[in-house]
């Protein structure tokens, strides 16, 4: 008999993940929220009311601040929750919504929810320059803007930009540029095989993402706009970023818009309420590292759940790591190989097998819920099993869920 007080994951969804230049850009992160957060009970008749806690991740605060500092709230609102509905706003980087998963867990487990829902949402293209001082006034001379998503903000207090110290770590784990770029590449193809057999659309992972037109009618997103055709001869000609020796706009992902959400109660809770679980959450946990080892945080909160559940990483029929850029997936397999080269190619092998953010995008906010929906629909077609998915924040934060199918 299965266990009644584990949590399972009853609902997933997201919406596409947008280009820098689409129609999304220029729609309020919180509405995209608003998107997911409604079809995400409707697919399992879960009434707004029902919903006890709504942790709400997301990580561009400047974008989010053009609707002020309450995303969380203002989304729930908007969404049709009742006023009594509690939420949370918060930011750990790009771990955040499955932090929120791992709250909403929590809160389940301390008796303080039976329905609890994740949510990440994120609009990238539409983050706003800063004027600083402008407030108090200038005499005279030009004004100075900022753009916080330029170098995403780490230099102004004296961090790298991670992008270099992932492409610095990379080599001193031996993984050079061309093997990068070849990640990149099978990352595209891995991405344009699964949606040419059907595995994205819409009714699954993704909601149609439906954008009102101020004339005529609205534009409607179904699929992900960043996979692109390439090649390993033009990845090899772009040049490294932000003083990376190995980090290109090429084997990263692009700056992007969308949002993703969770829903999540007890076994018997679905039960009772007749709803096949999508999967169970058999452990979710967070870390942190020295800031330089931003690439290597995936391994080291894989190995942190694995040894909190019991598990071994060869229990694992997949693994999602986020392809914040593609040295993060090679060094943290690696790293879980032990060095084995068998090992190593083992695990590449069963790792983000639908492709990763560099191909599907990554608005920040909202990739590491999409991380853990794509696990669990890949892991419903393959008849099930256990898989882990984890993901990197700004100076080496990390996050990992193990579910089981």
């Amino acid at each position: 008999m299965k266990n009644q007080d584990e949590i399972v994951i009853v609902s997933a969804v997201r919406t596409p993940f947008s280009r820098f230049d689409s129609a999304m850009a220029e729609v309020a992160s919180i509405d995209l929220g608003v998107m997911v957060m409604k079809e995400v009970i409707q697919r399992v008749a879960v009434k707004p009311e029902e919903v006890d806690d709504i942790s709400y991740g997301t990580c561009i605060l400047a974008e989010a601040a053009l609707e002020t500092d309450v995303p969380a709230r203002q989304a729930t609102l908007l969404a049709g929750f009742p006023a009594e509905c509690i939420s949370l706003s918060l930011d750990r980087a790009c771990c955040s919504s499955l932090t929120c998963l791992r709250l909403g867990v929590r809160a389940i487990k301390a008796g303080e929810a039976e329905i609890a829902m994740a949510v990440g949402a994120e609009n990238m293209p539409r983050t706003p320059h800063l004027a600083p001082g402008l407030r108090r006034g200038a005499r005279l001379g030009h004004i100075k803007l900022i753009d916080c998503l330029f170098e995403l903000g780490y230099t102004a207090k004296g961090f790298n930009p991670v992008a270099k110290d992932a492409g610095e770590v990379a080599l001193e784990y031996g993984v050079n540029r061309e093997m990068q770029d070849a990640w990149a590449l099978g990352s595209q193809e891995k991405c344009a095989k699964a949606y040419a057999e059907g595995k994205f659309k819409i009714g699954e992972e993704l909601m149609p993402a439906v954008i009102p037109q101020k004339k005529g009618e609205p534009v409607v997103i179904e699929k992900d706009e960043s996979p692109r055709n390439t090649s390993i001869e033009a990845l090899s000609k772009l040049k490294p970023i932000y003083g990376s020796p190995t980090v290109t706009p090429g084997n990263a992902p692009t700056m992007g818009a969308g949002a993703s959400a969770i829903l999540i109660m007890p076994r018997r809770k679905a039960e009772e309420r007749g709803l096949k679980p999508l999967a169970t959450i058999v452990n979710i946990v967070a870390s942190a590292t020295e800031p330089r080892g931003i690439a290597t945080i995936p391994a080291l909160t894989i190995q942190k759940s694995l040894d909190h559940a019991g598990l071994t990483i060869d229990d694992m029929k997949l693994i999602e790591i986020n392809e914040a850029f593609a040295a993060m997936p090679l060094v943290s397999t690696k790293i879980l190989a032990k060095d084995d080269a068998k090992k190593w190619k083992e695990l590449q092998d069963k790792t983000n097998v639908n492709g990763g953010a560099i191909a599907i995008g990554h608005p920040v906010g909202a990739t590491a819920a999409r991380l853990t929906m794509t696990m669990a629909y890949e892991l419903r077609r393959r008849g099930g099993g256990y898989g882990v998915a984890a993901i990197c924040g700004g100076l080496a934060q990390g996050e990992a869920v193990i579910i089981k199918v």
